[in-house]
C-alpha cells in the first residue's frame, strides 16, 4: 500500500471522531475504578475495539454516499469522493476490522459484543432511513453516544454507577446534534435540502428553540445529579462542577450561532482553547471529588 493511500484510509477512519469513543471510560471513572488495574484494561481493549468498528460505519457511509459527498462543498474532499482512497480497498479494510472486532469484543465480554453490534446495526439504519426523518435523526445521533456510555458498563462490575448519568448523556448528545443540524442549515443555506434530506424539515428559529429546551433541561439534570447520586461525597462537592458544564454549554452555544461551529464537535474540541480548557477543569474537578473526598 502506497503512503499517500495510506494516509488517505488513516484520515476516513476518522481518527478525530475517536474522541467519541473515550464515553466508554465513563463508568471506569464514576465507578472509582480508575486504580483498578484489570479494569482499566479491559477497558481499554474495548475502547480500540470501538473504535474499528466506528471506524467501520465510516468507511461504509463514505463509500455508499460517495456522490453525494461529491456535490457537498466539504465533503467533497474527503478521500473517497475525490478519489485518493478505492472503494475497494475501503470495503476490504471494513470487512478486516468486522472480522477482528466482533470475535475479540465477545471474549471480553457478550454484553458489550452485543451492544457494539446493536450500534453497527443502528449506524446502518441511521444511514438508509433514519437520517431522513425530522427530529428521529438527532435522537438516534444522540444513541451512539449513550451506547458508547453503555457498554463501558458491560466491561466491568459496575455497583456505584448512577442513573442520572445516562440521562445527562443523552441531554448533552441531543444538543450535540441539534447543534450539528443548525450548522449545517447555516453553511449550506437554502441548498441544505438537497444535501441531506432532512434539513428541508427544519428551521434555524424552530432548531434554535429545540437547543435551548434541551441545553436548559440538560443544566438541570447535571445539577440534579450532583447532588442527589448516591456514591458521591456526602458534603455534595461535586456541585462544584456545575459552573464549569454551564460554561461548556453556552460556549458551544457561542461557536454554533456566532462562529457558524457546531456542524463537526469533535473539531470544536481540538481548536477552541476556551472549550479545552473548561473541559480539563471539569475533568480535573470531577477526579479530585470522586477519588480524594
Amino acid at each position: 500500500m502506497k503512503i499517500q493511500t495510506f494516509k488517505a484510509l488513516l484520515k476516513s477512519m476518522r481518527p478525530q471522531q475517536w474522541l467519541k469513543n473515550t464515553l466508554i471510560f465513563t463508568a471506569l471513572v464514576f465507578d472509582e475504578k480508575l486504580l483498578d488495574t484489570q479494569a482499566v484494561l479491559i477497558t481499554s481493549l474495548g475502547f480500540l475495539l470501538f473504535c474499528f468498528v466506528s471506524s467501520s460505519v465510516y468507511l461504509l457511509n463514505d463509500t455508499t454516499d460517495v456522490e453525494a459527498d461529491r456535490q457537498h462543498p466539504k465533503k467533497r474532499n474527503r478521500p473517497i469522493a475525490s478519489g485518493a482512497l478505492p472503494i475497494s480497498l475501503a470495503q476490504w479494510v471494513v470487512v478486516l476490522f468486522l472480522v477482528i472486532s466482533f470475535p475479540l469484543a465477545y471474549l471480553l465480554s457478550p454484553g458489550f459484543c452485543i451492544i457494539l453490534l446493536l450500534y453497527l446495526v443502528l449506524n446502518l439504519s441511521y444511514s438508509r432511513w433514519l437520517k431522513h426523518i425530522v427530529i428521529v435523526d438527532v435522537f438516534v445521533l444522540a444513541s451512539f453516544y449513550v451506547l458508547r456510555v453503555v457498554s463501558g458498563l458491560t466491561l466491568i462490575e459496575v455497583t456505584r454507577f448512577s442513573p442520572w448519568l445516562y440521562v445527562v448523556t443523552t441531554l448533552l448528545a441531543l444538543y450535540i446534534g441539534l447543534g450539528k443540524r443548525r450548522a449545517e442549515l447555516s453553511l449550506l443555506s437554502d441548498e441544505a435540502h438537497i444535501h441531506r434530506r432532512v434539513l428541508g424539515g427544519y428551521t434555524i428559529p424552530l432548531l434554535d428553540q429545540y437547543i435551548t429546551i434541551v441545553s436548559a433541561t440538560t443544566v438541570v439534570a447535571y445539577s440534579l445529579y450532583t447532588f442527589s447520586a448516591p456514591n458521591l461525597p456526602a458534603n455534595h462537592a461535586m456541585m462544584l462542577t456545575i459552573p464549569f458544564a454551564i460554561y461548556g454549554i453556552l460556549r458551544y452555544l457561542y461557536l454554533v450561532q456566532t462562529n457558524q461551529g457546531g456542524g463537526a464537535p469533535e473539531e470544536e474540541l481540538f481548536t477552541d482553547r476556551p472549550l479545552q480548557i473548561t473541559i480539563i477543569f471539569w475533568g480535573l474537578a470531577v477526579l479530585l471529588i470522586l477519588y480524594l473526598f
